[in-house]
């Protein structure tokens, strides 16, 4: 397998330094080797506008501030960090179980939108996305926070395309629920806790709720829930299914990942296993098994 971090790193300087008519096409350019990562959007696929709508950084306003935050990834190193961490987690799966499939992944970092509320506020700054198999992104901005745990979150994006792999745990949009969404934030949080401690690894959007007994029973009601323009409210919160027009069902930002950590904390207790042995498990299992040592 390859591990191709995308030298985003020169085509967001190229944005940013072009004439404004010009920067549209750049961030096409841009974003051109990761559009299979789009390949399942509706509609005819324009890359400058999924780059609008995935909390991208603005390409009309805000330049200089985006230029000095892509030199603070620049500092950070963070896409040779990002490669580092993504061939040691591989190892690391690898080592205990040999057999999976490892895709091939292309990797995008990018820069968020600092003028975004909800990116900057509830989402901490940082999204990710691991679901799309063979392809890996992180739009962040490089606050303290996020520098500090910049390997923790690659290596949480890349569980889940492992779980999901060919050979893997089958995401069927047809039949999936909000359990399956759950359990995989929190067995993606537990892999990199287990590769950088809990400081790191955890999603800081979950850690407030981890001991909200109010959270859980709520996240856990909702664990059979299908549709998948429901999970947002279920996982991430009303902050986010507000922000992308759907349902809020009376959750805060990141329930679904403290009630994940704590299912996936119960199974792993329960069960003996490490998380590198519980890639495939079917969330089902875990959830059962968590449940009834809670």
């Amino acid at each position: 397998m390859t591990i191709d971090v995308l030298n985003t790193d020169q085509g967001m300087r190229d944005v940013l330094e072009a004439a404004e008519e010009d920067r549209a096409e750049r961030v096409r350019q841009m974003l051109a080797p990761a559009a299979g990562m789009f390949q399942f959007f509706p509609g005819e696929l324009d890359l400058a506008v999924m780059h609008r709508q995935s909390l991208g950084f603005p390409i009309d306003r805000e330049l200089e501030q985006s230029r000095s935050a892509l030199e603070a990834l620049e500092r950070a190193s963070a896409w040779e960090r990002v490669r580092t961490a993504l061939t040691d987690a591989v190892s690391a799966q690898l080592a205990v179980t040999p057999t999976i499939t490892v895709p091939d992944l292309t990797v995008l970092l990018v820069l968020g939108d600092p003028t975004d509320s909800y990116f900057m506020d509830e989402a901490r700054g940082l999204s990710g996305n691991g679901s799309m198999t063979g392809y890996l992104m992180l739009t962040l901005w490089p606050t303290a926070e996020n520098l500090d745990r910049l390997e923790a979150a690659a290596v949480h994006e890349l569980h889940h395309n492992l779980r999901y792999a060919p050979g893997g745990v089958i995401w069927d949009p047809a039949t999936v629920n909000v359990g399956e969404h759950v359990v995989s934030e929190g067995l993606a949080d537990a892999f990199a806790r287990s590769l950088y401690g809990n400081d790191l690894g955890y999603s800081p959007i979950g850690v407030g709720h981890l001991n909200d007994e109010a959270v859980f029973a709520k996240v856990v009601s909702g664990l059979g829930v299908t549709g998948m323009e429901n999970f947002g409210a279920w996982v991430l919160g009303d902050a986010a299914a507000e922000r992308f027009g759907a349902a809020k069902v009376g959750l805060p930002t990141g329930a679904g990942y403290a009630v994940g950590n704590r299912l996936v904390d119960a199974y792993l207790a329960a069960t003996g296993k490490d998380v590198t042995e519980v890639l495939h498990v079917p969330s089902k299992e875990i959830i059962a098994v968590a449940l009834a040592h809670h």
